[in-house]
């Protein structure tokens, strides 16, 4: 303090008091804007999964994916099911808006009575066309042919011979396209330990390997869709069926949204937390998509245990 009089005695009267008050107003304006700032740092990204039918363990993909986000310390995510009851289910319309990224966890692939009522799918067209994000989460890219939109949206998914453009990677990394009618419909192959390889770097992949190892997972062969606005991010061998190159990860711009879709994420009926879900590849994906999908960038690390190309690296079998 003596040294802050000593400074001011240098100036006249007129001039001490005025920085005075000057120093006074900075400091209280600190104290008013600081714990706004700190709140802007604490404050959580709102995530939505929607789930309800599924031809998978919907509940736990759910419960495991929340868990996933959450354990990253970036989001809060809140999970909205889709009643079964078919009366309940024609009022069933989430506030998308309140959310930066919304995870498709449906899958009416089996029984395609069990859609989204049409508002519902209305709101959820708008909510990405006007720059909300969107991730389909593994089989959810199998539902909803009907939906036009969002056949747009998903760009590739689990569709027949005579539906859409199916891509796959030749060996120079070239994206082949397959067009209605040509090749098969989409399918997969036994479960495997896939090498994901990097076609294109994007934020969500920086930092990766350029090949890593994943655990016990599917791979699309023939993935089929409108293909519009798409970006290839990863492919895979298909060592168990095809013996060719299919994407594994693409990302689709509709509107000002940004759409993430996979086929990574696979937890079937009778699974507990398996090794996909332990995979840090996927957990470290998991939480990198969904920022990038909120935020359009991505700051949350690779971790030291990320896999390699040689090695898969798995988490604790328990979710702690």
């Amino acid at each position: 303090m003596g040294h802050i009089i000593s400074f001011f005695s240098n100036f006249g009267g007129r001039s001490i008091l005025v920085h005075w008050i000057r120093l006074v107003f900075l400091i209280n304006l600190f104290l008013v804007i600081n714990p706004e700032i700190q709140a802007q740092q604490n404050e959580k990204l709102a995530v939505l999964i929607v789930d309800g039918f599924r031809n998978h363990d919907w509940q736990q993909t759910s419960t495991v994916t929340q868990w996933i986000l959450e354990e990253s310390g970036l989001f809060k995510v809140d999970i909205s099911t889709v009643p079964k009851d078919s009366i309940a289910r024609k009022s069933w319309l989430p506030k998308f808006d309140k959310y930066t990224v919304v995870i498709q966890n449906t899958n009416n692939i089996h029984n395609s009575s069990l859609r989204w009522p049409k508002e519902a799918e209305r709101a959820l067209e708008k909510y990405v066309a006007k720059g909300g994000g969107l991730y389909i989460l593994h089989s959810a890219n199998n539902a909803f042919a009907h939906w036009e939109a969002y056949n747009e949206m998903i760009g590739l998914g689990w569709r027949s011979q005579s539906v859409g453009t199916a891509l796959e990677i030749d060996s120079q990394g070239n994206v082949k396209r397959y067009p209605p009618g040509e090749g098969r419909g989409t399918g997969h192959g036994d479960r495997f330990n896939a090498l994901i390889q990097i076609l294109n770097r994007h934020p969500i992949n920086q930092g990766y390997p350029d090949a890593w190892q994943t655990v016990n997972t599917e791979v699309y062969y023939f993935p089929r869709g409108d293909a519009k606005n798409i970006e290839v991010l990863s492919y895979a061998y298909d060592s168990t069926s095809t013996h060719q190159n299919w994407p594994v990860e693409w990302v689709v711009g509709y509107g000002k949204g940004k759409v993430y879709n996979s086929s990574l994420g696979h937890l079937w009926e009778g699974e507990t937390y398996p090794p996909a879900y332990r995979c840090v590849g996927y957990q470290t994906t998991v939480v990198r998509v969904a920022e990038w999908l909120a935020t359009g960038k991505v700051d949350f690390p690779v971790p030291p245990d990320f896999p390699t190309a040689d090695f898969p690296s798995l988490r604790n079998p328990h979710m702690k």
